[in-house]
Formats: structure tokens, sequence, C-alpha cells
């Protein structure tokens, strides 16, 4: 399929010192084969990002706000279209239009690899379905995530046992459930799905004010809780979580 891959190509601009040798030991020990291009001219990196062949991107963070500009206008601009991570000392902040994600600075190897790992996740479609005996809501749920900077393939279920069987025939890495349906209610769902698939991630959608639902959630193992109504930055919050991403 045109989704797999068998090495990546990783661009780094404008990443220097001690923090460029810990990038080069993360990507020699990445689960799939890393061919890294390192680009200490920050001008030349946004002419070579543009020309194509990059898969993923790491821009240092404290480049001058008009080359993160351009970089991130080459990087959509380019066929391969690469996805854009600032490597930044502060990684709390929502990344800005264009940028897939904000890295820290790595501690160490073993650091460096898994944000060479993060950035690589990214590039891969993740098996998302959204549970919710509403097709009103499952629609907004599919907008909000078809619209985001992450690669979904979205499936959908209306209900608790349609979703559970699915799970079990298919792989799936990030489910949406809405606490309040028919039959299995969420936390039902939840912990069912925990049993069958203990890899996926749960996030629980729900209208209620209860504090008790959310923590019961939480107990149960939910990746994060969504009080409806909710927006596409609660989303992104969510998404940012799941791949790991610190926000």
């Amino acid at each position: 399929m045109d989704h797999e891959f068998v090495s990546f190509n990783l661009m780094l601009i404008g990443i220097g010192g001690s923090d460029l040798d810990l990038w080069r030991q993360g990507a020699a020990l990445a689960s799939i084969p890393i061919e890294l291009s390192v680009h200490d001219n920050a001008a030349a990196g946004v002419a070579a990002l543009a020309g194509g062949g990059a898969d993923l991107c790491v821009l240092d963070g404290g480049l001058p706000e008009g080359v993160i500009a351009a970089a991130i206008a080459s990087a959509k601009a380019a066929p391969s279209r690469p996805h854009v991570f600032l490597h930044a000392a502060n990684n709390e902040t929502a990344p800005p239009d264009g940028v897939t994600g904000v890295l820290g600075r790595p501690a160490d190897v073993a650091d460096a690899r898994r944000m060479v790992e993060l950035c690589v996740r990214t590039k891969r479609p993740t098996r998302v379905m959204i549970v919710d005996d509403s097709s009103t809501m499952r629609g907004i749920v599919r907008k909000i995530l078809s619209a985001c900077r992450f690669r979904l393939d979205v499936y959908e279920a209306d209900e608790g046992l349609a979703a559970l069987a699915r799970l079990r025939e298919e792989p799936f890495d990030l489910v949406f459930l809405d606490y309040n349906m028919p039959g299995f209610d969420g936390c039902e769902t939840l912990s069912e799905i925990k049993r069958i698939a203990p890899r996926v991630e749960v996030v629980m959608m729900t209208a209620t004010v209860e504090p008790e639902v959310a923590a019961r959630a939480a107990s149960l193992g939910a990746l994060g809780f969504l009080r409806k109504p909710f927006y596409p930055a609660d989303i992104n919050r969510v998404l940012d979580r799941f791949y790991g991403f610190a926000r």
C-alpha cells in the first residue's frame, strides 16, 4: 500500500552541537531505517526541503519566524509533503499552523530515539473508531478529525457491541467512545475494549457533568475525557497526548 514505508528521510534544519549528536544517535537506533540529512544553513535547508525527498523535517525553534514560515510553506509545496516539527526548549505550546508537533530538546540518546520514533509514527495512518448512537455526533467528530494535522483512517460504530465486534476482527489504535448509549454504556464498553485489545487507547465522550463518570473512565484506562459540547482544540489536545506530544 502507498502508506507503507521501508525507510524515512529525516531532515534537520538549524540544529547543532550536542542536540545534533543526540539526533544522529537516536536516528541510528530507530526501528526503521532513517536517512538523515543535516542543514546547518537554514536557507539552504529550506531550499532543499522545497526540492522534495524528505518525509520528516525538524526545525530548530530558535530560527527566525520568517525562516520557519518559509520552511512550512516549502513543506506544503513539496511533492513528499513532509511533516514538520519544531525542536524547542518549551514544548508545552500548541504547534503553529503547518507544524505537526513541538518537540523538546532530547535529554539523552534514548530520548532522541523516542522523538525520532514519534515523528515516524505521525507519518503512518492511525485507525480510529467513533462509537456513538447519534449519527449527528459521529459526523461532528469525523469532521473535526478529518481536519486535524495527523493521518487518520476513521471508522464508525453506532453502539458498544458493534464496536467490540469490529475490534475483535480488525486492528484499531484509538476509539472515541460515547458514554450514554443503549445496551452497553461507555464504561462497560471501555472495560471490554481494554480486555480484548489492551493497546487501544480510548477517549470517553459525554454530556454528563457528573465527576464520577470521568473518574470511573480514568480508572478503567481512558486516555482522555471530552465533555460535550467540545471543540477542535479539545480533540487536538487529546491527539497530542495520544501521539506523545506534551501539552
